[in-house]
């Protein structure tokens, strides 16, 4: 009388074994999809505040470049947090700031167009661009970043050692509709690359 009530126990916790190991698998193969690294990342502190410097490598997925032969833009997004250290409590987060890149090739001039703003880049808005003769040159421009500010001289304690968490990727959240739904999931999508650096205190003079 019992065994139907065991059989339907055993198969809710075969179930469960199954979702908890596709959980647990799906990000570790979302990471490996991805190609993107950090080479070089630094941080200083100059009286114009706290300045960062990166260069991230990468490999345009053939899913990716082929739209982006095709005339659609892509879009990249770099956010960099900074953290005060606490012994007694969680790091306390002190400031952040983003960078929006909006990558297009043109094909009747056969030109690239990068433009970077700190706030999202709309279809319609303003925003001034730098134009490239080679996917190669527009790459190299996303990839690179040199004196970019991220705090304000009075957001970091010159006394207190900080941690920076600097994040890269390809913003799939700004496509057209169809390819948000076709990007979801998909590994060949995944641009990511993420690194932490530590922000020391200044030495006294």
């Amino acid at each position: 009388m019992h065994r139907p009530a065991r059989t339907i126990e055993r198969g809710r916790r075969w179930l469960l074994a199954w979702f908890l190991c596709l959980v647990a698998a799906w990000p570790a193969a979302w990471a490996q999809g991805s190609t993107a690294e950090v080479t070089q990342l630094r941080v200083d502190r100059t009286e114009d505040g706290v300045l960062l410097s990166s260069t991230v490598r990468f490999d345009l997925p053939p899913v990716v470049e082929d739209a982006l032969m095709k005339g659609i833009p892509m879009y990249f997004l770099v956010e960099a947090t900074i953290y005060r250290d606490r012994w007694y409590w969680y790091d306390k987060r002190v400031a952040s700031a983003q960078r929006h890149m909006r990558l297009i090739y043109q094909p009747l001039t056969r030109r690239w167009r990068l433009q970077v703003s700190s706030a999202p880049i709309s279809h319609s808005g303003l925003v001034l661009g730098q134009v490239f003769d080679s996917q190669q040159e527009a790459l190299e421009a996303v990839q690179r970043i040199s004196g970019w500010r991220i705090a304000d001289p009075g957001e970091v304690d010159p006394e207190v050692a900080h941690t920076v968490d600097f994040r890269f990727q390809l913003d799939v959240s700004q496509l057209p509709r169809p390819f948000q739904i076709g990007a979801v999931g998909e590994s060949d999508w995944n641009i990511l690359a993420v690194r932490k650096v530590r922000l020391q205190p200044d030495r006294p003079k």
